[in-house]
């Protein structure tokens, strides 16, 4: 008898390397700041398309954030506010982070070449620790600009401007936060979904500029600068998750539910006996791997076309594929056979 006979389902209980809390205030932050999600198996499968999400999701909420980032700055010349200039700078951060993310995505399309053999996709990944790299930026030079109010203290004009301003900015960033993260992982993009987070911690810094407004109505001044400095080590505290969502990409991690996924649409092939050997890699959001499958002794011809035919249960079951290799075997004798 073969090792996997198909009559009974595979229990396959592949432990989930997701370090992170749940429940609680820690858990919720969490959720909400470094949005979880498998690796996508249900992504666009065309990679033309997924390219073209990706390209209209940067479109759209460049001209969002810039819309927002415009209004913001014109109140921070009426109001001379650190923490609105703070979450200005981080606005206008946000916003320019889609242009190498977009100018990746079409990289992304260009055909592999006899010098790059894997094509360009990894230039997403790049754009991403980009993107990792400006945030960091913002956040130092707002904080800098916080402690120099600190040491040179200057009143704050209209503080119930920075509550309009606020509230603008916490509106404009969490409509493209949800729309990048929501794309991102619809398409598998682990760069597009960083700059989504990005985002939602921008608008969140917003509705704190309207924390030091009020502070300062009430007749501490001094609420503005602090909440500029909170900003600023707010987003690096929480920028670490992002930092290694881009850096387990670099490295080449995928989620195991997506192996176990795999594993089983290869194993419920006809004619394959095991499968051993499953190999993926995130090449930007589109995958690319191997595996091998043990066939019983049978004419290479046949054992090609039960490869084939696994290869096939397995796009249907992983839709992002692009290159896959499935190499047959002669299978072990049952005794031998490690499953």
């Amino acid at each position: 008898m073969s090792p996997h006979s198909h009559d009974h389902p595979h229990p396959h209980s592949h432990d989930h390397d997701h370090p992170h809390p749940h429940g609680g205030v820690s858990g919720f932050l969490h959720d909400l700041f470094v949005p979880h999600t498998h690796d996508s198996a249900d992504s666009i499968d065309d990679a033309m398309e997924a390219s073209s999400a990706g390209v209209r999701a940067l479109k759209i909420s460049l001209f969002v954030l810039l819309g927002t980032t415009i209004l913001q700055a014109v109140i921070v010349a009426f109001t001379g506010s650190i923490a609105l200039l703070a979450d200005t700078v981080h606005n206008f951060a946000d916003a320019l982070t889609a242009v190498p993310l977009w100018i990746a995505f079409v990289l992304g399309r260009r055909l592999a070449t006899r010098r790059m053999t894997y094509g360009y996709g990894r230039a997403e990944d790049l754009a991403g620790m980009f993107i990792v790299f400006v945030v960091a930026l913002s956040a130092v030079v707002a904080g800098w600009q916080a402690i120099d109010r600190f040491v040179h203290p200057r009143p704050v004009e209209a503080p119930w401007l920075l509550v309009a301003a606020g509230l603008i900015g916490f509106a404009g960033n969490e409509v493209v936060a949800i729309y990048r993260v929501r794309v991102g992982q619809r398409i598998g993009s682990a760069a597009l979904v960083a700059d989504g987070v990005h985002a939602r911690l921008d608008g969140f810094t917003s509705l704190s500029v309207v924390l030091g407004a009020i502070g300062v109505m009430v007749g501490f001044p001094l609420a503005d600068p602090i909440i500029g400095l909170l900003i600023s080590l707010s987003i690096l505290l929480l920028l670490w998750g992002t930092v290694r969502s881009i850096g387990a990409r670099l490295m080449d991690a995928v989620d195991p539910a997506l192996v176990g996924r795999a594993e089983h649409a290869l194993e419920h092939a006809d004619g394959v006996l095991a499968v051993r050997d499953v190999r993926l890699r995130w090449t930007g959001h589109r995958l690319t791997g191997s595996a091998t499958i043990e066939v019983a002794n049978t004419d290479l011809h046949a054992a090609t076309r039960l490869a084939a035919h696994a290869e096939g249960h397995l796009r249907d079951a992983v839709r992002n594929i692009d290159e896959f290799t499935v190499t047959p075997a002669v299978a072990t004798r049952t005794g031998d056979h490690p499953h």
